[in-house]
């Protein structure tokens, strides 16, 4: 698994395990121009938003550009991943750290990884004020996201002002009905079901140069805020694609299979009932993506939402 994957995978899996601990905080810095990930897809009755998301984001991420927010206002109801009153479960964290073990299996993660990947990471550890002994129960993917969770804060990222929590508070203020793609279990199996030797090159990658994931995470915000469609394609979701297709098999196409009628659901609803999707950016993009997906069918009509985007197209 390259680094960039690596950063990308355990930066959703943070921003999903952060956000259940954190409490949105505003942000109202000024930004330049940006293009969002957003399209809409539409019938003769109803349409859906699909926003493109970063779960860990800057203050100076916002305001948000303003052809969000003009989704938003236009939206009757959100979609998210995952159901943001899950999210806030007090039961919701103790889930998730269950799945971060070995569960039924006798097994530590020294007994997991190589010897060198093991020393790597007692440095690492060890010189940010750590021991090993505190992860030997954690698999190798919650390591991961451990790591760059801590290096995506020291970079001022921080969960409480990812998107997704700044559209669940917005859309609990404006009391706007807001539910989920699928249940805190059903996404914390698909990311536990990676295959562990996937998971160990990914901890290595990491431990390798963890400089590297500054860098390369710094350039997968950038490719976002830019709306960098092919950036964020050719760099990310078909490398991954190619490199790791089981972890891309369970984190992308089966998730995006999952959710696809329920986004045509809303669709098919009574007229009147537009609705906002918001998930993860690799889920909107390339043939498995949910954009391309929803083109297929014929069904219906599917443009990008970009004021920058037709600008910069004009004569």
């Amino acid at each position: 698994m390259t680094r960039r994957r690596t950063a990308w995978l355990a930066l959703a899996l943070a921003g999903c395990v952060a956000s259940v601990q954190a409490a949105r905080v505003a942000a109202t810095a000024p930004v330049e121009a940006r293009r969002p990930l957003l399209w809409k897809v539409s019938d003769a009755d109803n349409a859906v938003y699909l926003l493109g998301s970063f779960h860990l984001l800057k203050d100076t991420d916002y305001p948000l550009p303003a052809e969000i927010d003009r989704a938003f206002e236009d939206a009757e109801s959100v979609l998210f991943e995952i159901d943001p009153a899950a999210m806030v479960a007090p039961e919701t964290f103790v889930r998730i750290q269950a799945y971060m073990g070995y569960g039924e299996e006798a097994l530590t993660l020294s007994q997991v990884l190589p010897e060198p990947t093991r020393d790597r990471l007692e440095t690492l550890v060890k010189a940010s004020g750590g021991s090993m002994e505190a992860l030997e129960h954690q698999e190798p993917w919650a390591v991961s996201m451990g790591l760059v969770l801590g290096v995506s804060q020291g970079m001022g990222f921080r969960a409480d002002l990812g998107l997704d929590r700044h559209l669940m508070a917005r859309a609990a203020a404006a009391g706007k009905p807001a539910g989920g793609l699928e249940t805190i279990d059903a996404q914390m199996q698909a990311m536990d079901a990676v295959p562990r030797e996937e998971q160990v090159r990914s901890l290595d990658d990491f431990v390798r140069d963890p400089r590297k994931a500054v860098r390369q995470l710094d350039d997968m915000h950038a490719w976002w805020r830019a709306g960098d469609v092919a950036k964020l394609d050719g760099e990310m979701r078909a490398e991954m694609a190619e490199k790791t297709p089981a972890s891309y098999r369970l984190l992308d196409v089966e998730r995006n299979q999952a959710w696809l009628p329920q986004v045509e659901a809303r669709l098919d609803a009574p007229a009147g009932q537009d609705t906002l999707v918001v998930v993860g950016s690799l889920h909107l993009l390339g043939s498995d993506g949910l954009v391309e997906q929803l083109r297929a069918t014929g069904r219906y009509t599917v443009e990008r939402i970009c004021d920058a985007c037709v600008e910069a197209s004009a004569p």
